[in-house]
């Protein structure tokens, strides 16, 4: 497999004080290579060093979180949302990290990072200007619909696709622990507040608000909170929607698509499986 030497532009926090965890934003420089990418793919980082077992440690995969034109719109760089992977050793209980993950969040401005890639076609958007984008993310699964966003309403990536000015409807439901955990919240408030008619941005933060039952606000309480406005946005032809972040909030998100279906007599999963036919229904989970 080919694999570029990247060298990193910048490594940027995301998380803010008194937030869970570490999280960067990480832009890398592409002239060294040839990588072409677009939205909602994902690259391959190999880190350095051997495995336990001595051999090379193989590629991990992460989203892109910026457009084909880079953040820049320069078509030089490609960037990266990753989250520093923690968790306790089921043995011994002691603190383990992520191996790429860490050497990623820890990188500095001009080191290198050995790239491969694009893949993935499970997450690109439609060409349509009239779409229709429904985004739930859960954390760093916020990466690829940031690319989405970037490319619907950034000035200088209008400026950059005359073919492409979208003109449709944006929601994204997000979900994160606490409020300095929403990445990249300035960003997209600012986008909010300029197009209030074609974005939406619902946040469900979960150690701070609360369920209709009196738990931890999950994504997927969203989603059951706006399940009929949802319902009736999914039954257009033009609306697509995207799921990437862990996989526990697929159920909830199912079940709360399901009573809003139930209500016209729709059973949900079948339903579903003709969204995922007609490639309407996107979904990256970990």
């Amino acid at each position: 497999m080919l694999h570029l030497l990247a060298k990193v532009v910048s490594n940027e926090p995301l998380v803010k004080e008194d937030g869970i965890g570490i999280v960067q934003h990480l832009k890398f420089d592409l002239s060294g290579g040839d990588l072409k990418y677009i939205e909602g793919q994902s690259i391959g980082i190999i880190p350095p060093g051997l495995d336990k077992n001595g051999k090379p440690e193989k590629l991990r995969l992460y989203s892109i979180a910026s457009t084909r034109h880079g953040d820049d719109v320069d078509d030089k760089t490609v960037s990266l949302c990753v989250r520093q992977l923690e968790y306790k050793h089921p043995e011994t209980s002691e603190t383990v990290y992520g191996v790429c993950s860490t050497h990623l969040c820890f990188l500095k401005p001009g080191e290198e990072v050995k790239i491969t890639g694009p893949v993935g076609k499970e997450m690109l958007l439609p060409e349509d200007p009239e779409a229709n984008v429904i985004m739930m993310a859960t954390g760093t699964g916020i990466a690829p619909m940031r690319a989405y966003l970037w490319r619907q309403f950034k000035d200088a990536e209008r400026a950059a696709n005359p073919e492409y000015q979208f003109k449709g409807f944006s929601w994204l439901i997000f979900g994160v622990p606490t409020t300095p955990n929403l990445l990249y919240k300035e960003e997209l408030e600012e986008i909010q507040q300029k197009y209030p008619d074609n974005f939406r941005l619902t946040a469900a933060i979960s150690r701070e608000q609360k369920n209709p039952q009196g738990g931890r606000m999950y994504i997927q309480d969203r989603v059951a909170e706006h399940a009929d406005e949802l319902w009736q946005l999914i039954k257009n032809e033009k609306t697509h929607t995207y799921i990437c972040g862990l996989r526990g909030m697929e159920e909830g998100i199912d079940a709360a698509l399901t009573a809003a279906a139930a209500k016209e007599g729709v059973t949900w999963s079948d339903y579903q499986k003709q969204l995922k036919k007609a490639h309407r229904w996107h979904v990256e989970t970990y």
